[in-house]
C-alpha cells in the first residue's frame, strides 16, 4: 500500500525540525566556547573602536593619577631640559563594556593598538615623543581603561644662566592632549608627582611638582640647581690664579725684561684658554652668563697690568721725557750746548796751559775728572729715574690690587646673589 500524502508532510515536517534542532543547538555550543577571556578579547577586538569615544558633550575626560618625573640631562650650551615622563592614564569607553552574567570577568587584556588611546604632548618641547610602556592594556568590564606611557621630551627652557656656574632657575613640561573647538580628552591629574635619580651632570632637580594657570593648563614645575664644583675649577679658578699669578709678578724687577716677558706670558695664556672654552661657555640668550663679562674684565687686568709694567721700564731707564715732544726735542739741543761749553772750556784751559805753561799730564787729569764727574752725575740721574719708576710701580701694584680684590668680591657677589628674571610661560598666549 502506497504512503498516503499526509505521511510525506509528516516526514517532511520532521525533518524541517530536526534540522533547526541542529542549528539552535550548535549555536548553543558555539556560544558556550565563547565565553573565555581570549573569546572576550577577541570580540572587543573586531569591533575596531580606533576613534575617540564621543558623548554628548564631545569631551572625554583622562585621569592621570600617577606621574614619574626625571630629568635626563641638562643642555647648558643650548639651554634645553631633557626629560623622561612615566605616566599612569586611565578612560572610560562605553563601546568596551560587556555583560559580566555572558563573560563573568572584570578585566581583560586588549593589544593596545586595536583601540584608541589618548596621546599625550608637552607644549614647550622641541622634541618629544610618546611610547606605549607596553603592548598590552587593561580594559575592566564598565569600559574603563587602564594604561601607562612613556614620554621623552626636550624641552626648550629659557634658563637662567646669569648666575653661571651658581646658576638655579625652574623650568615648566606642560603636558597636554587633542582639544579643538570644544571636542577631544580633557585631561585631569592628581596632584602629586614622583621624581625619581634627580642628579645628572653637573646639573640636580631640587623638585618637581604639578602645577596649573587654568583648568586646562597643567604643567611640571622643575627646579634645577647646579653644583659649581666642577664649573668653578674649569672656569673661575683659572681667571683667578691667573690674575693672581700677575700680581705676584711685581716682585720680580722692572729692568732685564723678566718681569714684561713673564706678564705677556700670562695674557698669551688667559687668551689661548679662553680660545679652548669658547665651545664650552654656556649659551647666550634673555639672562646671559656674566662669567662672559667677567673673562673680559680679568682679560682687561691682564693687559692693562702688562702695559703699565713696559711703560715703567722706560721710565726706570729714561725718565719720563720720553712722554713730551718737546722735551724730547729740546734735549739734544742742551746737550750741544753744554758740549760748546765744555770745549770753550777746554780752549781757555788750553790758553792757560799755554799761558801758564802747564804740563800735558795735568791737562789729562782734568779731563779725566770732567769724565767722571758727567759719569757720576749720569748715574745720579739714573738712579732717580729708577728711584721714580719703583715708586709708581709700588703705587701702582696697591692700586691694582684693590682694585682686583674688590672686583672679585663684587663679581662673585653678583654671581650668587643677583636674580635675572625669565618669562618662562611665553610658549601660552
Amino acid at each position: 500500500m502506497l504512503p498516503g500524502k499526509s505521511d510525506f508532510y509528516s516526514t517532511e515536517r520532521a525533518v524541517f525540525f530536526l534540522i533547526v534542532l541542529t542549528v539552535v543547538l550548535g549555536c548553543v555550543h558555539g556560544n558556550s566556547l565563547c565565553t573565555s577571556r581570549r573569546c572576550l578579547a577577541h570580540l572587543l577586538v573586531n569591533k575596531s573602536y580606533l576613534s575617540q569615544p564621543q558623548n554628548d558633550s564631545c569631551i572625554i575626560p583622562v585621569y592621570v593619577p600617577f606621574i614619574e618625573y626625571q630629568t635626563v640631562a641638562v643642555d647648558t650650551k643650548n639651554t634645553r631640559l631633557v626629560s623622561r615622563l612615566f605616566a599612569t592614564i586611565r578612560w572610560t569607553d562605553p563601546e568596551l563594556a560587556w555583560n559580566t552574567s555572558v563573560y563573568p570577568y572584570d578585566e581583560v587584556i586588549l593589544p593596545v593598538d586595536k583601540i584608541w588611546t589618548p596621546e599625550l604632548h608637552v607644549k614647550n618641547g622641541m622634541r618629544a615623543t610618546m611610547a606605549h610602556n607596553f603592548n598590552d592594556l587593561v580594559v575592566l568590564s564598565n569600559g574603563t581603561v587602564e594604561h601607562t606611557v612613556i614620554i621623552n621630551a626636550e624641552v626648550n627652557c629659557e634658563v637662567n644662566l646669569f648666575n653661571y656656574p651658581f646658576a638655579d632657575d625652574e623650568c615648566p613640561v606642560p603636558i597636554e592632549t587633542y582639544s579643538n573647538f570644544g571636542c577631544g580628552a580633557k585631561l585631569i591629574f592628581n596632584e602629586e608627582v614622583k621624581m625619581v635619580d634627580s642628579s645628572h651632570g653637573d646639573w640636580e632637580t631640587i623638585y618637581a611638582s604639578l602645577r596649573k594657570q587654568r583648568d586646562d593648563r597643567y604643567y611640571i614645575w622643575v627646579e634645577l640647581r647646579i653644583r659649581y664644583g666642577n664649573p668653578f675649577i674649569t672656569f673661575m679658578l683659572p681667571s683667578i690664579l691667573l690674575v693672581l699669578a700677575d700680581l705676584i709678578s711685581f716682585a720680580l724687577p722692572l729692568g732685564g725684561g723678566e718681569r714684561n716677558s713673564f706678564k705677556c706670558t700670562l695674557v698669551l695664556s688667559f687668551t689661548l684658554f679662553l680660545n679652548i672654552l669658547n665651545e664650552a661657555l654656556p649659551g647666550d640668550g634673555q639672562c646671559g652668563p656674566v662669567i662672559r663679562i667677567h673673562f673680559c674684565i680679568c682679560l682687561i687686568m691682564l693687559v692693562l697690568s702688562m702695559l703699565v709694567s713696559m711703560m715703567l721700564t722706560r721710565v726706570a731707564k729714561d725718565g719720563w721725557w720720553f712722554f713730551c715732544c718737546c722735551v724730547k726735542g729740546s734735549a739734544p739741543k742742551s746737550t750741544g750746548k753744554k758740549e760748546n761749553e765744555d770745549d770753550e772750556g777746554e780752549a781757555k784751559v788750553d790758553i792757560n796751559v799755554v799761558q801758564l805753561d802747564e804740563s800735558e799730564d795735568t791737562q789729562m787729569l782734568r779731563k779725566v775728572v770732567r769724565f767722571l764727574e758727567g759719569l757720576e752725575a749720569k748715574e745720579g740721574e739714573n738712579e732717580w729715574h729708577q728711584k721714580l719708576a719703583n715708586i709708581v710701580d709700588v703705587v701702582f701694584f696697591w692700586f691694582y690690587l684693590i682694585i682686583v680684590v674688590a672686583y672679585f668680591c663684587v663679581m662673585i657677589l653678583v654671581m650668587v646673589k643677583y636674580k635675572c628674571s625669565v618669562n618662562h610661560f611665553e610658549f601660552w598666549y
